[in-house]
Parts: structure tokens; sequence; C-alpha cells
């Protein structure tokens, strides 16, 4: 059998979504900023608005969930579902890019944190996605 007769199927991976690292780190070859895109980009972005308070960015006073904050509460059987609102507000007014499915919150109270994985669905790509995040309290 030749090579002629034998047909390869290409398949080019789209680009959706792309951002930049955060530490701003450059390819070694090209000495352009290094880029995440698709998943990895919507995952960074999500994982800053969460770690974001409110009044935190300068004009962007909106911008944040205060997640932080609700760990100086009380712990009740109400608290794992205003995380959940919170998170769920932050995706519905802050990042278009994704839809929020659900969180699962898991609080740790020796260590005053909570792990939190957020189930996500990517726009445009059919993509779900999973980010944990552990947010403690700083003192």
């Amino acid at each position: 059998m030749s090579k002629l007769a034998t047909i390869t199927e290409v398949t080019t991976k789209v680009d959706f979504y792309s951002d930049m690292f955060t530490d701003f780190t450059r390819h070694v070859n090209t000495g352009e900023l290094n880029k995440k895109t698709n998943e990895n980009a919507v995952k960074q972005s999500v994982r800053n608005l969460l770690l974001t308070n409110k009044y935190e960015r300068l004009f962007q006073p909106t911008v944040g969930s205060n997640l932080k904050a609700l760990l100086f509460e009380n712990m009740s059987l109400h608290l794992p579902q205003i995380m959940n609102d919170y998170i769920a507000e932050v995706f519905e007014n802050h990042e278009p890019r994704a839809e929020f499915l659900y969180a699962d919150v898991n609080f740790d109270h020796d260590r005053n944190n909570a792990n939190i994985d957020i189930h996500f669905m990517i726009i445009n790509s059919q993509v779900q996605a999973t980010l944990p995040i552990t947010i403690e309290r700083t003192r």
C-alpha cells in the first residue's frame, strides 16, 4: 500500500479562550508572554475572581466573592449554601466563558479553612471542568 492511498484525518485544536500567565513569564525561544488557553485560562480567571474580595480592586468594587469573610462566620447548616450562592454570583456576573454547575464545600474547623471543588461547563467546548480551591483564614 502506498502512502498516497492512506488518508489521515487532520485535526486542529481550536483555542477559544486565552489569557496570560499571572507571573508574566516569557517563552524561551520567542520571548513572547506565555499564555494559557481554553480550560486552563478559564480556571485561572475563576480562581482569581473567587480569591478576590469585594472592594479589593480599585474602581471595580463589585468584582470578587467575599468567600474569605465567610470563614469567620459560625458554622451552620446554611453556610455551604451561602458559599454556593456567592460562587454562582461570580460566574453569573463576571465570567461569561463558563456556566456554573455546582460546588462541593467541605470545612476543616481545626485548620480554619474550606476546601471547595467547583464544577462548571466551559462555553463553546462542552468540557466540564473541576477547580479545587482551598480558602484559609489569615490572622
